[in-house]
């Protein structure tokens, strides 16, 4: 079992910066797969991103593209999520995720069987 503890959620305007921090801990930290998703109140929890134990393959949802940017520290067990140009509609609570499989994977797209997550962070854009 992975434990995660997101971090760097908080207010950002519209067109502004953000970035989220994940922190993994536990015997396989270093060796599965990291990601984002995010859930607004109402909707279900979607895919924003994934990427691998040595952060050679990474995966982005559609509407993230060019816009945020996954990636990891393997020494410090961390995965950060860049999150540049943010609109309105990224406000949500994004929650970080943990998986032995690979971002290609459809466990990813869904995040229904992805083994750990960490309590989540909340995202605020305004307009």
């Amino acid at each position: 079992q992975v434990e995660l503890v997101e971090s760097g959620g908080g207010l950002a305007q519209a067109g502004g910066s953000l970035r989220l921090s994940c922190a993994a801990s536990g015997r396989f930290a270093g060796t599965y797969s990291m990601g984002w998703f995010r859930q607004t109140p109402g909707k279900e929890r979607e895919f924003v991103a994934a990427i691998s134990w040595n952060g050679g393959d990474t995966k982005y949802a559609e509407s993230v593209k060019g816009r945020f940017t996954i990636s990891r520290d393997t020494a410090k067990n961390t995965v950060y999520l860049q999150m540049n140009s943010l609109k309105p509609e990224d406000g949500a609570v994004y929650y970080c995720a943990s998986d032995d499989r690979l971002p290609e994977s459809p466990s990813w797209m869904s995040g229904r069987t992805l083994e750990s997550w960490g309590q989540g962070t909340l995202v605020t854009v305004s307009s």
